[in-house]
């Protein structure tokens, strides 16, 4: 069989009249285009008692690890940052001996927010996907690229070197990238008490409580 070359259009959802509801069909017809496994949709749009729904609560039936999930079109921003990671934390209550796994899905994740991701996510699982959209004739093809994955600390690593403090911090970052960080320690705090921070050169610690 000969194989020709079809030259693809990238395209923005939006722009073609596609919604965020639209997009969210096509993974509940099937979740394995996320990338993460063959998994089962436990409820779409679930209410949260803090207010909000969230876009699909997942579980991989092999692990029962849960999956926290929010999808958007256009450019990630903070607040579905804090939203998704939000609704991972009222999650993380109700399945207390889950494992559970925040993951945000947008079609463009800017360097600046992708560092935020990247210094949470040693404090909380987050996944974060890039969709891509493009057009070949009269179909749209979606493609789904897990650009940050669970972060696993490496045996050879003590995960103490180069502590440095907040003001370090401070003097070299973003003042909006700390700014999120401090909304989401907010959000873990349970019954008054924050979880512990530790600046470090490459990375900032959170020391998240888990509920009992």
């Amino acid at each position: 069989m000969s194989i020709t070359y079809q030259k693809t259009k990238p395209i923005s959802l939006a722009e073609i009249g596609l919604d965020e509801k639209w997009l969210q069909e096509r993974i509940l017809e099937d979740p394995s285009i996320l990338g993460l496994g063959d998994l089962s949709v436990i409820q779409r749009e679930r209410k949260q008692a803090a207010g909000g729904r969230i876009d699909f609560l997942m579980s991989d039936p092999d692990t029962s690890t849960m999956y926290e999930i929010e999808v958007m079109l256009g450019r990630l921003d903070e607040s579905h940052i804090i939203r998704t990671i939000e609704y991972w934390d009222l999650e993380r209550h109700r399945w207390p001996n889950r494992d559970n796994r925040a993951v945000i899905v947008a079609e463009e994740i800017t360097n600046r927010f992708f560092n935020v991701i990247g210094l949470l996510n040693r404090a909380i699982p987050i996944i974060a996907i890039q969709l891509s959209a493009s057009q070949v004739d009269d179909k749209i093809i979606l493609n789904f690229i897990t650009v940050l994955d669970i972060y696993e600390l490496p045996e050879e690593e003590d995960g103490g070197a180069d502590p440095t403090d907040r003001e370090w911090w401070e003097k070299r970052s973003n003042r909006q990238s700390l700014e999120i960080v401090d909304q989401c320690a907010t959000l873990l705090t349970v019954n008054g008490k924050g979880p512990r921070m530790t600046y470090n050169k490459y990375h900032i610690a959170m020391g998240v409580f888990c509920s009992t």
